[in-house]
């Protein structure tokens, strides 16, 4: 991950993908921030300095023991945020990504 300043006082924490060539392919802004209180003296509010990403970028596909195929959705770290329910047609799961692709917000995959 690469921390980039994309305004005076906010930064995001972003993945890039580069091919072989050198080319920068894609980019991935993280999705979720780390907000935790541990106790009085211990908190982190990665929010207060970074922006949240607000696209998804990867998603990958498995078949189950039963043959139906469901996908995860994978974060610019290769951390799975979501699976997705399983889809008898091919052409069902690909109607679930667009979807996901079109709809999902950072708020309601946490």
């Amino acid at each position: 991950s690469l921390i980039i300043k994309i305004s005076k006082n906010k930064l995001v924490n972003r993945s890039v993908l580069i091919d072989k060539t050198g080319k920068v392919r894609s980019h991935y802004d993280k999705i979720h921030m780390y907000d935790v209180v541990l106790s009085k003296k211990e908190k982190y509010f990665e929010s207060k300095t970074f922006i949240a990403g607000k696209k998804i970028k990867s998603f990958k596909v498995f078949k189950n023991k039963a043959g139906k195929s469901f996908f995860n959705v994978v974060a610019g770290n290769n951390k799975v945020i979501a699976t997705s329910q399983a889809y008898k047609t091919e052409n069902s799961l690909k109607k679930g990504i667009e979807s996901v692709r079109k709809n999902a917000t950072k708020k309601n995959l946490s």
